[in-house]
């Protein structure tokens, strides 16, 4: 019987040097960060930066993270691709690694039947030998996964769950809803801002892209909510859905991200796609990066 994967995990940046390129020092010191809170890694998601890595930069990505956790704390890596092939095999390369799981986006820019993409992650979940999680963000990829699609999709017994990243509460509602009678099918929350509402209604983890930022903010939601105490848990919700409500205002989740984390000290480099911030820009993410470096006593 596998092990749930429950709690937060980091979608974590990926660390670039002066020359760009992947620096697994610094992200093994962003892992160890991470760590320090007890929190869980999701490696090569959207605030990893996927749609500009390699695939053999994402095999480092996943390599690094997978030696520098040592079982300590779950890895969960994406291997989305637009190809079914190119995705089983990444899956099979980083299922050699020592992932806990796997998740997979929707293939991006070729619109796609339901029953596509049922065909695309059941050949997936056919090959790959590690769980798989179905992941939803069709604002980035134009393909939804339905609610009926996910529940079909739960038959298979090496899919274990679903990430939603739509962005609402009425999705993550959605999926709760339609899978809350199946047995060891998990939903994971993608938005900061629902953590806390996720958990409450049945999510197993949140997968957290401001944990980059706020590490021990982000914990906390967790914690306090295993714990027992809703109104701390609240209280930490709270704090994350400011931050992320000022810092997103600025720029898309990867670069606002990576540069509030530069900010607080952290040598993460920039960000690859082409993204330019004013003077106003970093006056506002240097603002908001120290306005929430310290957690309050929650």
């Amino acid at each position: 019987m596998r092990t749930r994967i429950t709690g937060v995990l980091t979608a974590i940046v990926t660390p670039f040097d002066k020359e760009g390129a992947v620096c697994p020092q610094r992200l093994r010191a962003q892992v160890q960060r991470q760590m320090k809170y007890e929190n869980g890694i999701f490696c090569n998601g959207t605030n990893g930066e996927f749609f500009v890595l390699s695939l053999e930069e994402k095999r480092l990505v996943t390599e690094t993270c997978v030696k520098e956790v040592a079982g300590k704390v779950p890895v969960v890596a994406h291997i989305g691709e637009i190809s079914t092939a190119t995705t089983i095999q990444l899956g099979k390369d980083v299922a050699a690694m020592g992932v806990d799981a796997v998740s997979v986006i929707a293939p991006y820019f070729v619109p796609l039947k339901q029953s596509e993409l049922i065909y695309h992650y059941t050949a997936i979940a056919d090959a790959v030998p590690v769980p798989v999680f179905l992941y939803n963000i069709p604002a980035r990829t134009g393909n939804t996964i339905e609610p009926a699609t996910a529940v079909k999709l739960a038959e298979h017994p090496n899919i274990v769950g679903i990430k939603d990243s739509a962005g609402s509460y009425e999705s993550l509602k959605g999926f709760l809803d339609a899978v809350k009678d199946i047995p060891n099918f998990d939903v994971m929350s993608g938005p900061d801002h629902l953590a806390h509402q996720g958990f409450l209604e049945g999510c197993s983890a949140c997968i957290s892209g401001l944990a980059n930022v706020s590490p021990e903010g982000v914990s906390l939601i967790w914690k306090h909510f295993r714990d027992g105490n809703l109104e701390k848990s609240k209280a930490a919700q709270d704090f994350i859905s400011g931050l992320r409500k000022d810092l997103y205002a600025v720029a898309f989740a990867p670069a606002a991200v990576k540069k509030a984390a530069l900010m607080l000290g952290e040598d993460v480099g920039d960000s690859r796609y082409p993204i330019v911030f004013s003077q106003d820009d970093l006056d506002t993410v240097r603002k908001v990066a120290l306005q929430y470096s310290t957690v309050p006593a929650l």
